[in-house]
């Protein structure tokens, strides 16, 4: 009795430092009926908790038919059946991420839109511009700059890092057009510029005039690249006011399959493409990110099926660039999924640690993904600048044939295939050169 009555205090315990309260009441039920048979350790009742989480979410086969269909299956008891049922569990779910995920037929259960999150202006100490978070000389980097327009996004896509640094709100600076003012811009050196990093850059339109004040800011200067990246189809802006030509419009583009199932309340491919094409025929560039890459049974045709249409669709002239880019995880992003418990396959993925710490694919699968759509554009290769987002150098090599030997050199080289096409017939000048 005194036996059982120390394990429940210990389970008691456990719980709270889980997700196990996260489970719904039949999982709970299960979980705490071979914690209790097995006497787990925490560490096996979390390991058990992760893996009904995440087998859930994944839409795969429960915990629970695994785990009675194993302890059928094997002769052993007690101590040694425990140890042997958490190997094969973790074989399985090894497996399972190893393998391209698939996503079914019908589409992964769809989460529920977010109740409308409150929008607030206010004052802000904080200063909006600053390097890329992920630039390093551990990967190739192309030195981008960033301007935060917007903190949070709408979007609910399931990978995304938003969500682990801000709270529910939505929040706009009432001093964005002066603190634009105050950025030091060099008038002698090249800049790239991009304001998609807290925030999808044109799902919010032209509210509190954002738009308006950061086309005046790239028309003050010349020598940047002012870039708005997108996955909404929200170009209406663009489609009834004079752009300045050094404003460069570039949609994240995903296949149809991870679009429907892990890209929430996103515009269509297909919209992403026309919102594209309208603002192109405007005469503003327009560039596009294949970021994340998602490894899944189905990519290999997906994804340069993506690549026809673009060369089909576009002529090279109105491109600027095209970047590839994977899946890469930051530990509170993978704590948030697991916490919200939406269904989806983004954690289905062998991860290895990246240079900068973070969870990512093994090389070759980066290196496959990317050597095809490089191939899918080949086209376009000497015309369109394309480049790799957050990459070492042996991927580069592996992927595209060739690397920069540093990043300066990888920003001069953006900067002279980006902006001959803005200053067409023009020499170019010695911030280009470098």
């Amino acid at each position: 009795m005194n036996h059982k009555l120390n394990y429940s205090e210990k389970f008691a315990s456990f719980q709270h430092k889980t997700l196990y309260e996260a489970l719904d009441p039949e999982q709970q039920r299960f979980i705490r009926e071979i914690a209790f048979a097995h006497r787990f350790s925490f560490q096996e009742f979390r390991q058990a908790v992760e893996a009904c989480r995440d087998l859930a979410s994944w839409g795969e086969a429960d915990l629970q038919s695994w785990w009675e269909a194993e302890s059928a299956r094997n002769g052993s008891r007690g101590a040694a059946l425990k140890k042997q049922l958490f190997r094969r569990l973790q074989i399985h779910l090894t497996e399972l991420r190893r393998s391209p995920k698939r996503y079914p037929e019908q589409g992964l259960v769809r989460p529920k839109k977010r109740e409308k999150s409150k929008i607030v202006t206010e004052k802000s100490e904080k200063k909006i511009w600053g390097s890329c978070p992920v630039a390093s000389p551990k990967t190739v980097c192309c030195n981008l700059r960033t301007i935060d327009a917007v903190e949070n996004c709408i979007f609910g896509c399931s990978y995304c890092t938003i969500q682990t640094f801000y709270s529910e709100r939505i929040v706009f600076d009432e001093d964005f057009a002066e603190k634009l003012k105050a950025i030091p811009i060099e008038p002698g050196r090249f800049y790239h510029f991009g304001t998609g990093q807290s925030s999808d850059s044109l799902a919010w339109g032209n509210r509190n005039g954002n738009l308006d004040a950061l086309c005046r800011f790239a028309a003050e200067h010349p020598n940047i690249l002012l870039e708005f990246k997108t996955k909404s189809d929200n170009v209406a802006y663009f489609l009834e006011n004079e752009t300045p030509s050094n404003i460069v419009c570039s949609w994240s583009l995903n296949t149809p399959t991870i679009i429907a199932n892990e890209e929430h309340f996103t515009a269509s491919l297909s919209r992403r493409l026309a919102a594209a094409r309208a603002v192109a025929e405007r005469g503003v560039k327009v560039a596009f990110h294949f970021h994340p890459m998602v490894y899944y049974a189905g990519w290999e045709e997906e994804y340069p099926a993506i690549a026809g249409e673009l060369l089909r669709r576009f002529s090279p002239a109105e491109v600027s660039f095209i970047s590839f880019g994977s899946i890469t995880m930051i530990k509170p992003a993978i704590q948030k999924i697991r916490q919200l418990g939406h269904q989806t396959k983004i954690l289905q993925m062998e991860m290895v640690a990246d240079p900068h710490g973070k969870l990512t694919y093994p090389d070759a699968v980066k290196i496959r993904m990317f050597r095809t759509m490089y191939d899918a554009l080949k086209p376009w290769r000497d015309e369109v600048f394309m480049y790799l987002c957050m990459e070492k150098a042996t991927i580069w090599g592996s992927a595209f044939g060739y690397v920069y030997g540093s990043n300066e050199e990888f920003e001069r080289d953006f900067g002279r295939k980006t902006m001959v096409k803005i200053l067409p017939g023009r020499e170019i000048v010695e911030w280009l050169d470098g």
